[in-house]
């Protein structure tokens, strides 16, 4: 109980902790790795066809729909009621799933799961609402692999149970629902944030204004709790009258701080790169992982052979996790080698998604998967707390939001041209011969880039040391590429 207390007590690690248990269990989905095999096995009897061109498109169209209006809502309502929202609907994913047959369930169970992914943007800005910003880095590493590991456990069991158990995929639904309504009941153990980042009253706003240094600097913890953890009396009165909050000065204030942050987060071009990176490498890390049992299918058909895709995600993801939590602790000048190492590991990438699409052994394909996401997982993790550590928290979170929003994007407009059967409905090989060819032009874009300005900042390390005129130049011009 001392051990609880003092946790509690703890500035960061407290809500970490908790956010970490609840990433944990909302991620261990004993039954995903499976998810294809189930649907177009006897449980629900739907061709790869209509899986493909149909269906999986309705989540990302309904994604993007969802994704920009729950992040307003998310700040409005302070984050916390959003996670349980995300809980709640997790659980009626798995219903949907376990007991409710035939097509349209399925489809309606697309647009369920958008729910799921756009409440996502609320479990990443909620910790950088409750802890100081020189935790950011390690508690990103944290909750990321916590993520990780929830789906490295569940993975690993599932395919436990379908290889030495034998176990029937409906059974293995019904257990993942169970587990989610773990991380449904943990969601409440969150503390509630005692600031919203846009949606303040009039004197909360000011305040923050007054408060908030001129390059977008963090408030001072006193502004946001007092010695007790919980907000000052000015600050509860502030939030507990619904007509001001919601009063039409407060709403203009909201827009008015949204341009601020838009603004601020997007004046550094070190950022722009970092959010560009982010975009454009989830929209396709989206579809190959979105896709990626339906190639599995094509070359080892699970009908007729034993599979191992709960096997090869936990892999995956066990690097990815590792790499995650180790990301907390290297030292490397990102500003330097950052984009460099874009590049270079969105080449592997590149090169395992060729490698899956050409390939006709299963094995080699599952080695080219694993390849593939731990370099996804290991750069979308320095890019998070790079661009995290750089911005204030209003900053931070609406940066997360727009370059998802982006991503999510240039994923519909690659499954409205690619994958739509009411376009070019292409068969899934040539799907994946596309993904490595983005994946492809986005390495060589950073490659240039990176090299460009490793170069530059080895002749000139630092603006302020540069003595010759033309490394003057050179740092400036290098800034404004």
């Amino acid at each position: 109980m001392g051990c609880w207390a003092k946790l509690k007590s703890s500035g960061w690690a407290y809500p970490t902790a908790i956010l970490s248990l609840y990433g944990f269990f909302a991620n261990c989905r004993v039954a995903e790795p499976f998810l294809t095999p189930y649907l177009i096995g006897p449980h629900k009897n739907i061709s790869e066809e209509v899986l493909t061109n149909y269906l999986f498109p309705i989540w990302t169209y309904s994604y993007l729909a969802f994704l920009f209006p729950v992040f307003l809502l998310t700040d409005f309502l302070r984050y916390k009621p959003l996670i349980i929202v995300q809980g709640l609907f997790l659980i009626t994913n798995y219903i949907l799933l376990c007991f409710v047959p035939g097509l349209p369930a399925m489809t309606f169970l697309q647009v369920n799961y958008a729910v799921v992914t756009s409440t996502e943007v609320a479990y990443f800005s909620y910790i950088y609402s409750v802890i100081p910003a020189e935790n950011y880095q390690r508690a990103t590493g944290y909750l990321r692999s916590a993520m990780l590991a929830g789906y490295t456990f569940g993975a690993t069991l599932g395919q436990m149970l379908v290889s030495l158990a034998g176990l029937d995929y409906f059974y293995i639904n019904t257990i993942t629902l169970g587990i989610v309504s773990v991380a449904f009941l943990v969601s409440f153990w969150l503390p509630m944030p005692q600031t919203s980042m846009f949606f303040k009253g009039k004197k909360a706003a000011a305040v923050d204004c007054q408060q908030e240094g001129p390059q977008g600097e963090n408030r001072p913890e006193e502004s946001v709790t007092d010695k007790d953890g919980e907000g000052s009396g000015k600050e509860k009165m502030e939030y507990n009258g619904s007509a001001g909050y919601c009063s039409r000065e407060n709403v203009a204030a909201a827009v008015h701080l949204l341009w601020q942050s838009f603004r601020e987060s997007y004046s550094s071009r070190h950022l722009i790169y970092w959010s560009l990176w982010w975009a454009l490498a989830t929209a396709g890390y989206v579809q190959v992982f979105n896709y990626i049992q339906l190639m599995w299918d094509h070359i080892e058909p699970s009908a007729t052979s034993s599979i191992y895709n709960g096997g090869v995600e936990a892999a995956c993801s066990l690097v990815g996790a590792a790499a995650a939590f180790s990301v907390g602790y290297i030292k490397v000048t990102w500003v330097v080698w950052g984009e460099l190492a874009l590049g270079v590991f969105s080449a592997v990438g590149s090169g395992a998604v060729f490698l899956m699409a050409f390939t006709s052994s299963i094995w080699v394909c599952y080695v080219g998967y694993a390849i593939f996401k731990s370099c996804y997982m290991l750069l979308i993790t320095i890019t998070t707390f790079q661009i995290a550590s750089n911005l204030s928290m209003e900053c931070y979170a609406l940066t997360f939001g727009i370059n998802t929003f982006v991503a999510l994007s240039l994923q519909t407009i690659i499954t409205v041209t690619v994958v739509d059967e009411a376009a070019l409905g292409l068969d899934i090989v040539t799907q994946f011969i596309i993904y490595g060819s983005y994946y492809a032009v986005i390495s060589v874009l950073f490659l240039i880039r990176g090299t460009y300005t490793a170069c530059v900042n080895k002749r000139c390390p630092r603006p302020t040391e540069a003595k010759e005129p033309e490394c003057v130049a050179e740092v400036i011009a290098a800034e404004r590429l």
